[in-house]
């Protein structure tokens, strides 16, 4: 009875190991797992970090670079000198900048509530690079060409076929960018950098009216958008507009601000920015003006580390001019009701991105009680 007592119980002693080992060959894999993707969160946090440690941001090539250096120049074929990277004081100065543009982002994002759940995130115009660990919201006519270029190249698209092929930059992107989910977007965001370009709602607009309405190409889908406004918004017997072939600026911002009280879809190149990349449902890292874009530009391709692949070039695709002078010729010709329109169409655009409209009731014309 002893022997099959002891018996009993080396044999319950032998399952136990037999069933602990079992346990630990089953978890061991997945502690180990859980001890990775926690080394990773915590590199991938670190990381994140990283990109505002100013000694990474001076890092090129492994080589971290003394305070003797200012900047870095590239040198091209031609003889001509481009310098590409920011001097520590100017990098921290932009870095500054980016501070305060986010924080400012975000104190707007929740005094207009658009932070809140009623809001839907949108991720159509998002373009997502895990190999350089960047994501950018494609406004169109906010350097939309240049950086459209700068994510082909990143895409492992060349130069030399890129300036030569007559294929659309977005159509070439898009092969190699699928349109993200609002999910990819955020997973994307752990190690990424997310940046946006923004300009003057109303410049903006003037640019898409002089590039494609003004210089349409013939037969062209804006060029029939453009003889349906001519058809609707022309007033026959009135001296406006009328040697024109294409809709005078007045005709235009009266169809836009149609469309937009119809609530028909908006044309990509004046949709307001914000319903394009709904900034407050992300965080940005890095927002560029216009009005500082050279400098907004190099720092973000210092922080990138991009400065071996891309150049703060500016690719315009855009026809005609788009100086002040012509700016302020094009809003001279509209009303105030119609300027009260289209700051009530550009809302959000003005007040996330601390853009006043103040200027602009000074150059339009007296309202004549004829403001169509």
């Amino acid at each position: 009875m002893k022997k099959m007592g002891r018996r009993n119980i080396s044999a319950m002693r032998l399952g136990r190991c037999v069933a602990f080992l079992a346990a630990a060959a089953f978890l061991l894999p997945f502690t180990i797992l859980l001890m990775v993707a926690d080394q990773q969160y915590n590199l991938t946090y670190n990381t994140k970090r990283v990109f505002y440690q100013e000694s990474d941001f001076y890092k090129i090539n492994g080589t971290y670079l003394t305070t003797t250096f200012s900047r870095t120049q590239y040198v091209f074929e031609n003889g001509t000198h481009e310098e590409v990277l920011l001097s520590r004081d100017k990098f921290i100065e932009v870095a500054n900048r980016m501070e305060a543009r986010r924080n400012y982002l975000r104190s707007q994002c929740s005094k207009l509530g658009l932070d809140g759940s009623s809001h839907k995130a949108y991720a159509w115009e998002y373009l997502i690079n895990r190999q350089y660990h960047v994501i950018w919201c494609n406004i169109f006519k906010a350097a939309s060409t240049s950086w459209m270029y700068n994510f082909n190249l990143m895409a492992n698209y060349t130069a030399a076929f890129l300036d030569n092929t007559k294929e659309v930059p977005l159509e070439l992107a898009r092969k190699k960018y699928a349109r993200p989910t609002v999910e990819m977007i955020r997973k994307a965001q752990g190690d990424s950098i997310t940046f946006m370009i923004v300009r003057h709602p109303l410049e903006r607009l003037a640019s898409a009216y002089n590039d494609k309405i003004v210089h349409a190409w013939p037969k062209s889908f804006h060029d029939q958008m453009g003889r349906r406004i001519i058809k609707k918004y022309r007033k026959q017997g009135s001296n406006s507009g009328q040697k024109e072939k294409y809709p005078v600026f007045e005709e235009f911002v009266a169809y836009v601000l149609d469309e937009a009280k119809f609530r028909r879809p908006l044309d990509m190149h004046w949709t307001p920015y914000t319903n394009f990349c709904t900034p407050c449902k992300f965080n940005f890292d890095v927002i560029l003006k216009f009005e500082t874009l050279d400098e907004d530009q190099r720092f973000l391709i210092q922080m990138a580390h991009l400065q071996d692949i891309v150049k703060p070039e500016w690719r315009n695709s855009g026809k005609g001019t788009n100086t002040l002078h012509n700016i302020n010729h094009l809003y001279s010709r509209i009303t105030k009701v119609q300027l009260d329109g289209l700051y009530n169409l550009f809302k959000y655009d003005f007040q996330l991105f601390n853009y006043t409209i103040d200027n602009y009731y000074e150059i339009v014309k007296k309202d004549d009680g004829n403001d169509g």
